[in-house]
């Protein structure tokens, strides 16, 4: 019987990865606190960055009771050349989510707090004030907790900006992601000058501020150490330094995969030149051990 058309039932070839080197490989999720952390965060229908940005230490850091949480929804306005989160038109803002990350926070039994958010560019503030009223929230739910919020930039407004000096978190981060070479194709919504603005603003206004870069994109080394120069100019406190990791085969593809002898010299670097802690190595992302660098 002859067939006019055949459809083809060829799929798209699995996305060709080199193979990750041993001190890439990671820790399987397990135990009690791993499930409890599981069940707390869907039973309060939170989003968690380590989940939506597939971190490679979720195991790790469940299993010991801790998670990042990610607020103002799980669809980023932006999109981002190496991240995982979903990018689109945003759900409407939940104006309950700072209430159930307080409440959350509270039964995992969390002294200290890490509170992260996707893009909402469509909004006045970009979403200052769902953060402002996270902090409260938390702050009222666990005495002499300890809040560090992970911010984008939103768009450099001065009047969005104020309102998370107006709560004081312990540590304001914000991440510069990469080199100013690389940021038409790691954040092209974002600018690298507009970063180190934001991160200048609240150390002028007395906040213990921090910040990261992942390596492996496509930076030179003289690159990085300009850029960590720029970070402790701004005044920054803090900087993380960790392995990029392609999430899908849509994603930008890693460059190389730096060593840890390679880490250990970014952190003897950074110190040098003045930050007060570095945290360097390839699993390291913005949140990792968090607890140590209030």
């Amino acid at each position: 019987m002859r067939r006019d058309h055949i459809e083809s039932t060829e799929k798209e070839p699995p996305l060709k990865r080199e193979k990750r080197p041993p001190w890439l490989k990671v820790k399987l999720p397990l135990g009690t606190n791993y499930i409890d952390v599981k069940s707390i965060v869907g039973t309060h229908r939170l989003n968690t960055v380590c989940e939506d940005a597939r971190c490679p230490n979720l195991g790790e850091c469940w299993s010991r009771g801790t998670a990042t949480f990610m607020i103002l929804g799980d669809i980023c306005t932006r999109s981002c050349g190496f991240c995982a989160v979903k990018t689109g038109r945003p759900d409407l803002l939940d104006t309950d989510e700072p209430r159930r990350v307080a409440s959350a926070a509270r039964k995992m039994n969390l002294h200290h707090v890490v509170v992260t958010s996707v893009n909402r560019d469509e909004l006045a503030d970009g979403g200052a004030s769902i953060f402002a009223e996270t902090i409260t929230r938390l702050r009222e739910a666990i005495p002499g907790v300890t809040i560090e919020v992970l911010i984008p930039d939103f768009k450099g407004e001065t009047d969005a900006l104020h309102k998370l000096v107006e709560v004081r978190p312990d540590i304001l981060n914000h991440n510069i992601e990469t080199v100013p070479r690389l940021y038409s194709t790691v954040r092209p919504q974002a600018g690298y000058k507009r970063s180190l603005d934001v991160l200048r603003y609240y150390k002028i206004h007395g906040l213990t501020t921090k910040s990261g870069l992942m390596l492996g994109i496509g930076e030179e080394k003289d690159e990085i150490k300009a850029a960590l120069e720029d970070l402790t100019a701004a005044g920054v406190d803090i900087v993380t330094l960790g392995q990029y990791l392609q999430p899908s085969r849509h994603h930008l593809p890693v460059d190389r995969w730096v060593t840890p002898e390679e880490f250990e010299y970014w952190k003897e670097f950074g110190l040098d030149i003045g930050f007060r802690h570095v945290e360097s190595a390839p699993l390291v992302r913005s949140s990792y051990h968090a607890e140590e660098h209030v």
